[in-house]
Order: structure tokens, then sequence, then C-alpha cells
């Protein structure tokens, strides 16, 4: 039976609604809000609040789009910083770990994988529920470039980094070429490099290495066209875009607000487009 007094307050407890979003469990929801990183419209937060769907919740100053809300009109944007070991699949017949296990619920919607990265690399991985910025930041035609930082077994000589950014490299699927590569230095047998690249054919970057004789040790990808992985989110850990910064980034690949369809699964279903094969690196 529920207390009276109980049922007259209005909303849901906040711990409830941050773990239905996807964040962690009710009991570390209750730490994060006893530390003060949750505000409910610009206030800090106390154990027992409860919100609604008028209501602003933020954590660590991000907005936090709530389960219980109605859905918004901008489509939600997700960043993820993915371990080596994770593969960017829902289905496996190995059973091993996805990506997909970690992301927030969604009801009649689907997260979309922007940018695929193999099992053995980590780093930027960028999730929404928009179809057409999918397909934006995605295409070959549009050329988005893709930052990442690459650990060698060996160093790279002048003369192949010339190659490397003039006339590419040659591999069986064609030529690589970078767009920028910088020497990032190292110790010992480790060296390390920046690059950018602007396509993402299936393990281009280690194999462009590896056919230079300089076995890749580690490749981690911190930046997808103008959205860097931010130093504060861990392996394994993700934040959602504010409205103001999914804003920006529609704005960036040209795509008005209002025709950046959250595709649903029933749209998914009736989508007669032929799908883009994964690309991965």
């Amino acid at each position: 039976m529920i207390e009276e007094s109980e049922a007259k307050q209005p909303g849901e407890r906040l711990q409830k609604v941050l773990a239905q979003a996807g964040l962690g469990s009710r009991r570390e929801m209750e730490v994060w809000i006893a530390a003060g990183r949750v505000t409910v419209n610009d206030t800090v937060a106390t154990l027992g609040a409860r919100v609604g769907d008028d209501d602003t919740v933020q954590v660590d100053g991000r907005i936090v789009r709530l389960s219980s809300q109605s859905e918004p009109k901008l489509p939600r944007v997700l960043l993820y910083h993915k371990h080596e070991g994770e593969i960017v699949s829902r289905d496996d017949p190995g059973g091993r770990a996805s990506v997909f296990d970690n992301l927030p619920k969604l009801h009649g919607q689907k997260w979309i994988a922007i940018g695929r990265l193999d099992f053995n690399t980590s780093g930027l991985l960028i999730f929404t529920t928009s179809g057409d910025l999918a397909n934006r930041l995605m295409h070959p035609r549009f050329e988005v470039e893709r930052e990442y930082a690459v650990r060698v077994q060996g160093e790279i000589t002048p003369d192949q980094m010339k190659q490397m950014t003039g006339e590419g490299i040659e591999l069986e699927d064609g030529v690589v070429k970078f767009d920028q590569l910088s020497d990032e230095g190292g110790e010992g047998f480790n060296h390390w490099y920046r690059l950018v690249i602007r396509e993402g054919r299936n393990r281009e970057v280690r194999r462009t290495f590896e056919a230079l004789g300089l076995p890749v040790s580690r490749l981690m990808r911190v930046r997808f066209g103008i959205v860097n992985l931010p130093p504060r989110i861990k392996r394994g850990m993700m934040v959602e875009l504010g409205e103001g910064e999914v804003r920006k980034v529609l704005e960036w690949v040209g795509l008005p607000a209002g025709e950046a369809r959250q595709i649903s699964e029933a749209e998914k279903r009736r989508s007669k487009l032929k799908r883009v094969p994964p690309r991965k690196n």
C-alpha cells in the first residue's frame, strides 16, 4: 500500500530515472547525488528528490534525457570510449562483449553506431538515433576526418612518412593515404604517431603500417569530424551531448535539425534503402 504522503508527491525518484537512463545502478546514482554531481533545474539535487517531465536534470553539467520524458525533437547523440576487446555489433556467435550492451535502453528506436572500430581498437565511438546524421558522418562522399593515435613496433623513416602522406601505400584493396601524420615520440621499441584519414576501410590503418613492416601494438581513435573524445571519459564510459552540442554537429554536417529524423524500429523495417557495409579501422 502506498502511503498517502508518498502518493501526493509528483514525479519519480531521481536515482530511479537516472538509472533508467542507463547511467548506472540506483546505488551508483545515489552516490553521485550525494557527491553533488547532479542538479535539477540548476539546483544541486538531494537524495529523495523527485523529477517530472518539466524538470531539467544535469550530471556533471551535461543534460540527461530522462526516459520518463517525451521524446526530444533533436536526435540523441552519445559518445562512448570503447575498450579493446569489445565488438561493434549486436550479435556475435562467440558471445564476446558488445558496445551495445552498455548503452541506455530505447523504446521504439535504435542506437546507430557512427564509424566502426575493430575488436582490438579503442577510443571514440559515436551513437545516434538519427539515420540521416549517421549517413552524413559515415558516407564516403562527405570525407569526414578520423583522427587516430597509433603505437607501432619500430619507427617510420622520413621517406616512408613522405610516402604515407604523398602518393600513399598500395594495399590489396587500393591505395591508402593519410591527410596528416605526425611523430609523437616514444621510448624503446615502441613509437607513437598521430594521423588523420578521411575514409573507413576495413582495418586500413593497421594494414598500412603492417605493409611497411611496422606492427601496430595499440590503436585509438581520438576524433571523428568535429567531435573529440573528451579526456574525462575513461574506457567503458559514455556521455550524452546536450542540445546545444547536438545542434552544432547538425549544423556542421549541413543537416537542419528538423530533417534529422530519429529512426524507429518500424521505419527501419519499412526502409528499402541499401545499407552501407560496416567499416573498421
